[in-house]
């Protein structure tokens, strides 16, 4: 039973790798060795687990099946080892995170570094993008999502903020009539994050807010998008701050209406109730929530 439940074990990490060879790397076994255990657990078993072709694998009916089941047991395993790690001198195991692309750009990088340092046993393995991920589906243990969260089905805790300004290349700049008020904007160009609202709430230093909603004819998924096309001279955009910064330091950017500001992003760390890996997440999600307050 135990060599059965091993080759089940690589069976199922040859599916997630998509090659015998990027599992065998994965597992430090020769990729002939993982090859001949699928090739016996299939024998075992009595059932074909995987088509192979020269370039890729795909899976059974049967080999569905097992591989979904074996995600269970093995998350049953892990979230075992999780739960005595408390009892360690020092936490082991594995965490997936998908955090937005604009991060690889910010101080959390710096945070990420520390915590890999201070936790060199806990293996991190990272998924930036701008795009959302589904944190079931997709088998990601952590989530850092930015922007204002409603109501969620997901465990969250607010590990900090972004501020944003309003900027815009200094040839769109030039080329209208010097803005005084957010009205005054109502027909520039914008250059639009599509995951956020057309509107974009400014608010003045007395206290005054204001919704204004211009014109666009972009609309992108990257913060970096946003970056590039703003100094192309396509409008107006609202950028995380750092970025911002970047762009006005190299006289690439102007920022407009600096008496002015926009909303803050609000940076969360999002992760299911049943987490798999509880304990590491909780350390996780501890150590960023600490490390920014």
């Amino acid at each position: 039973m135990i060599e059965k439940l091993r080759s089940i074990a690589i069976f199922s990490t040859v599916v997630d790798q998509g090659t015998f060879r990027a599992a065998a790397l994965h597992l430090g076994l020769a990729p002939s060795r993982v090859s001949q255990m699928v090739s016996d657990l299939e024998k075992d078993l009595g059932v074909t687990l995987l088509y192979r072709s020269t370039r890729q694998l795909s899976l059974t009916h049967e080999g569905r099946i097992l591989h979904e089941k074996a995600h269970v047991m093995l998350d049953a395993v892990e979230g075992g080892l999780d739960a005595i790690n408390p009892t360690s001198t020092e936490p082991s195991g594995t965490l997936r995170i998908t955090a937005p692309a604009f991060v690889t750009q910010s101080e959390l990088m710096a945070v990420f570094a520390k915590f890999s340092n201070t936790y060199p046993k806990i293996n991190l393995g990272f998924d930036f993008s701008d795009a959302p991920r589904d944190l079931i589906k997709d088998g990601f243990d952590v989530a850092i999502r930015a922007g204002w969260l409603e109501d969620s089905e997901f465990m969250t805790r607010s590990i900090g903020h972004e501020d944003r300004f309003l900027v815009s290349s200094p040839e769109y700049f030039s080329s209208k009539e010097a803005p005084e008020h957010p009205n005054d904007l109502e027909t520039w160009d914008w250059v639009r994050f599509a995951m956020r609202p057309d509107q974009t709430e400014l608010t003045s230093s007395k206290g005054e807010t204001l919704t204004v909603t211009g014109k666009s004819n972009i609309a992108v998924n990257s913060a970096a998008a946003l970056y590039e096309f703003s100094i192309q001279g396509l409008g107006l955009t609202a950028l995380p701050e750092h970025l911002a910064r970047r762009g006005i330091d190299r006289g690439e950017l102007v920022h407009v209406l600096p008496d002015w500001s926009l909303r803050p992003l609000g940076l969360h760390a999002v992760w299911p109730d049943q987490s798999r890996r509880e304990n590491l997440t909780m350390i996780f999600v501890r150590f960023l929530a600490e490390e920014n307050a």
